[in-house]
Formats: C-alpha cells, sequence, structure tokens
C-alpha cells in the first residue's frame, strides 16, 4: 500500500505514519517541516498548505492508495488538497471529531446523530465543530461518500499527546503529594489510544470503507479511578489521590474537561457526549482498544524522553492551577511537592 499523509510527524499523523510503516506499506508525509522529523523510511515532502502555492510538492503525477488528512483548521485547506489530489488518490481519510454533532447529542448516540449547521467546505477558519465538519464536507465533496472515510474521534490519549490532557495528570502525579482526583472513581470514561486509532485507519483503508465512524473506545473502558491510579503509579506511588464530590469541584468554579482534563461530571450533558457515544460500527469492522494500563505507562514513558516540555498545540489544556486544588483540599500551606 502507498499512503500520503497530509502533517504526520504530530501525535494522530506520527501514530498512523508508524503503524503504516509497521505494515511495511509505503509512506509519504508532507508538511511544513517545522515539528519532529519522520521516522526512517518516509518520504518527505514540505510545503504549507495555508500559503499560495503551498500545495506543489504535491503536484505530479505520483498516486497513492490513501490520504490521511488530520487538518483541524480552515475547511479551505482540506478541499484544495482533496482537489489537486482527487484523480491520484484511491481514498480520502478525514480525522474528524465528535465535536461535528449538534451540541449536545444523548448518551447512545452514533454516526446518524444530526451534525452542526453553518459548515462549508471552502470556508475559512470559525470554530472547531464547524471546521471539522467543513473538512468533512470538503472530502465529501471532491472524493464523493463511496470514497471518503469521517474519523469522528472523541477524546484521543497516548504517546505523542500535544493537547495535554494525560501529561499534566501524569506530571501532576509525579510532583506528589494531595492530589485533587476528581470523583467518582468508578465514572466511566470513553477515549482512543491515538495507536488503536491508527491501526483501525489502516484497516479501513484496507477494506475499502466509506462514510463516518464514531472512533473511541467501548463506553466505560475504562473509569476515572484506573486512569488516576495508573497514573500514580508508573510516576512513582508519590501522590496522595484525594477523591473529591462533583459538587464541591463544581461549587469551587473549577472547569470540567479544561482545567481537570478527561474529566466531565456524571449525569450531564457533557459526559454523554463525551463519554457515552455508540462506537458498534467501529468495532465491527476492526476496532480494537489496548488496556488504560499500557496507553498511560507507554505515554509516560514518553514524557520521560523528552528534553523539556511536550510539544504542546495552541488548543492544549493549561491544568489547575496548585493553589486552587490546595484551596479546595483545606490545605492551607498549598500542595507539597514530593519529587525527590
Amino acid at each position: 500500500m502507498r499512503l500520503l499523509v497530509l502533517g504526520g510527524t504530530n501525535f494522530v499523523g506520527r501514530s498512523v505514519v508508524e503503524a503504516a510503516l509497521g505494515r511495511g506499506w509505503e509512506v509519504t508525509v508532507f508538511n511544513r517541516g517545522r515539528l519532529a522529523e519522520p521516522p526512517p523510511g518516509v518520504r518527505a515532502l514540505t510545503g504549507d498548505r495555508t500559503a499560495p502555492g503551498g500545495l506543489a510538492a504535491l503536484e505530479g503525477e505520483e498516486t497513492w492508495d490513501a490520504v490521511v488528512d488530520t487538518w483541524s483548521q480552515a475547511p479551505r485547506a482540506v478541499h484544495e488538497a482533496a482537489r489537486l489530489l482527487r484523480d491520484r488518490a484511491g481514498r480520502y481519510v478525514y480525522v474528524s471529531s465528535c465535536s461535528v454533532y449538534t451540541w449536545a447529542p444523548p448518551a447512545g448516540y452514533d454516526e446518524s446523530a444530526p451534525v452542526v449547521e453553518g459548515a462549508a467546505p471552502d470556508a475559512g477558519e470559525t470554530d472547531y465543530a464547524r471546521d471539522k465538519r467543513g473538512g468533512e464536507l470538503a472530502a465529501l465533496d471532491v472524493f464523493g461518500a463511496e470514497r471518503s472515510v469521517l474519523v469522528r474521534c472523541g477524546l484521543i490519549l497516548g504517546p505523542y499527546e500535544n493537547v495535554g490532557r494525560l501529561p499534566w495528570w501524569l506530571t501532576r502525579t509525579a510532583r506528589g503529594g494531595p492530589v485533587l482526583a476528581p470523583g467518582p472513581r468508578e465514572l466511566p470514561l470513553q477515549y482512543i489510544d491515538a495507536r488503536d486509532l491508527a491501526e483501525w485507519i489502516l484497516g479501513a483503508v484496507e477494506q475499502q470503507l466509506c462514510g463516518p465512524y464514531n472512533l473511541m473506545s467501548p463506553q466505560g473502558h475504562t473509569t476515572m479511578g484506573e486512569l488516576l491510579d495508573t497514573c500514580a503509579e508508573v510516576t512513582g506511588g508519590r501522590a496522595d489521590l484525594r477523591w473529591t464530590d462533583p459538587q464541591v469541584i463544581l461549587d469551587a468554579g473549577i472547569e470540567p474537561w479544561t482545567q481537570l482534563p478527561v474529566w466531565v461530571p456524571p449525569g450531564t450533558d457533557m459526559h454523554d457526549a463525551l463519554h457515552a457515544a455508540d462506537v458498534s460500527a467501529a468495532l465491527t469492522t476492526g476496532l480494537g482498544c489496548r488496556p488504560v494500563t499500557e496507553t498511560v505507562a507507554d505515554t509516560w514513558r514518553w514524557v520521560q524522553s523528552l528534553d523539556g516540555e511536550p510539544p504542546f498545540s495552541p488548543r492544549a489544556v493549561k491544568g489547575l492551577d496548585a493553589a486552587v486544588e490546595a484551596k479546595v483540599l483545606g490545605l492551607a500551606g498549598g500542595v507539597p511537592d514530593t519529587t525527590p
């Protein structure tokens, strides 16, 4: 198989590249060349798809079995790339998001749920939901429904994560001391390891799938308790998880999802939308999900391998301020740092 990845050096794109190389595929990446170097064995093309003439490196007669595009900004960039590659690629895989569904989809929603309005394939950058839906429309407009795969991801975790959710929890538990753990411990979570996402994408290409797919683990694949217990364990066991009632957290003005990454209160539309999607279509077409213990341990190894902070994107989460955490936990002197 011959694969073109638009991006390919960051998080999901890099995971796709590594998975394709693992299958013996011939891989080309196209990006601005500003981030990490692609793995050995990859052909690298350079260009800025937002600039006039920025797709010049992709012009010519070269063909690919599939294109994987992870773009998250102005949909017109997807449209222009798709039009250039229309007759030279068999399938266009657009990595989208469950954010394209009209807020808030009910628990158990599948791919037939209503999507946001106001998106357009040639639009400039607007907001995340309409940008992702516009990217979907761009792929559909050029490649048609029969040659487009719309990968509607939810929460994505794993090595190379540039959003900072799991890296924040890992660095926080590594710091040790009392840690504000948002309850309940048994709160069910739904996410996808970027490597499992990548393997499903490649399988979709091999199977010549088309259409939209919700791409997350089955509902309740893990819990908040298992996630944070594993974070505490792999980072040295110095963290004292203080499980706290959701209402106490909300009354303190702490924002779910952003200040306490991954977590959203149970019984809310946020939890229904972010942790309760129907993923049966993906499961029946080959999705496999590794245990959370593996995802957490491998991500911590990656964080430790870095020289400095992880390369976070502009949309990266900042996590919870230490003073706010200490106040909620009732620690007048602040949260102690027990890092050796």
